[in-house]
C-alpha cells in the first residue's frame, strides 16, 4: 500500500490511558460492531471499524482544516530595535516541523521531561543556537499559553533568544483572552501563536463576531490576513513553521491497510456506503467535522458516537474497533 511519511503517523495502544469500553458512553448504540468486515448495500461499500493496536492520521488533502501552523508574535514596538528576535525565531520556525513537534509533546506528555528539558535538547539537537549576542542588555518576556506544548515551545524561543544574549524570562498566562492584550501592551514580548486561530481570534475583534472567516487552508493567504490584522493591534510576526496544530482525523492502522486508504478521499471512495465517526458533541454543527466530511470529501456518516475531542475515549474507541474514524490533534504526544 502507498505511504505518505508525512501522514502516517501511529499511536500505540500502550501509550493511552487504560478506558474502559463502558466508559465510551453510548458507543455500542452506534449500531456498529466491530467485525473488522464489511458490508455492501445498494449505496456502496459500508466499512466497518477495524480494531487494532495504532492509529493513523489520514491526510487532510482537500483542506478542510484551517491551517494551524505555528508562528512567532512579537509586540512591535518591542522588537523594533530589535531585528535579531524575529531572525533568531525565524530559525526555530525553520527547524520545526510537526513530526517533530509530536516528539516533543511526547517527550513532556508521554515521557514525562520539563518542558524546559525538551526545548533545551531540541535547540541542541538542531544547532539552533545564536552565533553572536546582539541582544547583550535587553530583557525580554516570552509568553506561555497554560498547555504543555504552548510551553515547551515558549521554552525553546527563550533558549534560542538567550543564546543570543538576551535576558529572558517566561511567563505562563491562562487563555488568549488574557494573554493577547498583554502581548498587545508590550507586556509580553513574543509568544509561540498558531496562524489560524489566531487570525480568526483578531478576525472577529476587528471586524466582529460574524465576520467572513479570513483564515483557511491555505497557509500563504492565512498569514497575509494575519499580518494585516495584527498591523492594526500593534503586533508583528516571523515566518510560520511547517508544525501544526491542528483538527486531524484518524483510523486504525489496521483498518488503513484492510481498505488501502491514506486521505480522506481514499476513505470517501473506499466506503461509499458509510462509515461510523466518533467525536465531541459539537461535531455534528461544526464545518470543520462532521459537515465539511460530507460537503467537502462527500463521507457518508452513518452513525455518529459523541465521544470526546482527540482525548482517551475517542481514541479507545478507535482502537477497540468502536468507531471507524476519530477526531485527533495533529500534534498529539502520542503519535509517532
Amino acid at each position: 500500500m502507498s505511504r505518505r511519511s508525512t501522514t502516517f503517523r501511529t499511536l500505540t495502544a500502550s501509550a493511552l490511558l487504560v478506558v474502559a469500553l463502558a466508559a465510551c458512553g453510548e458507543a455500542g448504540s452506534s449500531g456498529t460492531e466491530a467485525s473488522g468486515g464489511s458490508t455492501s448495500t445498494a449505496s456502496g461499500t459500508v466499512c466497518e471499524p477495524v480494531a487494532g493496536d495504532a492509529l493513523v492520521v489520514l491526510e487532510d488533502d482537500k483542506n478542510l482544516q484551517t491551517v494551524d501552523n505555528i508562528i512567532p508574535a512579537a509586540n512591535a514596538a518591542a522588537v523594533a530595535n530589535q531585528p535579531a528576535v524575529l531572525e533568531l525565531l525565524d530559525t526555530v520556525s525553520a527547524a520545526l516541523d510537526t513530526d517533530k513537534l509530536i516528539a516533543l509533546n511526547k517527550a513532556v506528555d508521554v515521557d514525562r521531561q520539563t518542558s524546559s528539558q525538551a526545548a533545551q535538547k531540541f535547540v541542541e539537537d538542531e544547532g539552533l543556537a545564536a552565533t553572536s549576542t546582539p541582544g547583550t542588555g535587553t530583557s525580554l518576556v516570552v509568553g506561555a499559553a497554560n498547555f504543555s506544548e504552548s510551553t515547551t515551545l515558549a521554552e525553546i524561543y527563550a533558549a534560542v533568544l538567550r543564546s543570543g544574549g538576551y535576558d529572558v524570562t517566561v511567563q505562563t498566562v491562562d487563555a488568549r483572552e488574557t494573554y493577547l492584550p498583554a502581548l498587545e501592551s508590550g507586556q509580553l514580548s513574543v509568544f509561540p501563536e498558531y496562524v489560524g486561530t489566531l487570525t480568526e481570534f483578531l478576525n472577529k475583534e476587528i471586524n466582529g463576531a460574524d465576520a467572513e472567516p479570513l483564515a483557511s487552508g491555505d497557509l500563504d493567504s492565512t498569514v497575509t490576513a494575519l499580518r494585516d490584522l495584527g498591523t492594526q493591534k500593534g503586533l508583528t510576526f516571523g515566518e510560520p513553521s511547517a508544525a501544526q496544530d491542528q483538527n486531524a482525523f484518524a483510523v486504525t492502522t489496521a483498518f488503513a491497510e484492510k481498505y488501502d486508504v491514506s486521505t480522506l478521499s481514499e476513505l470517501a471512495e473506499a466506503c461509499p456506503g458509510g462509515v461510523t465517526l466518533g467525536a465531541g458533541p459539537e461535531c455534528p454543527e461544526r464545518a470543520f467535522c462532521q459537515p465539511g466530511l460530507e460537503e467537502t470529501y462527500g463521507l457518508n456518516v452513518t452513525n455518529f458516537v459523541n465521544l470526546d475531542v482527540g482525548g482517551p475515549l475517542t481514541k479507545s474507541a478507535l482502537l477497540q474497533g468502536e468507531i471507524v474514524l476519530g477526531l485527533v490533534f495533529s500534534s498529539d504526544g502520542q503519535l509517532g
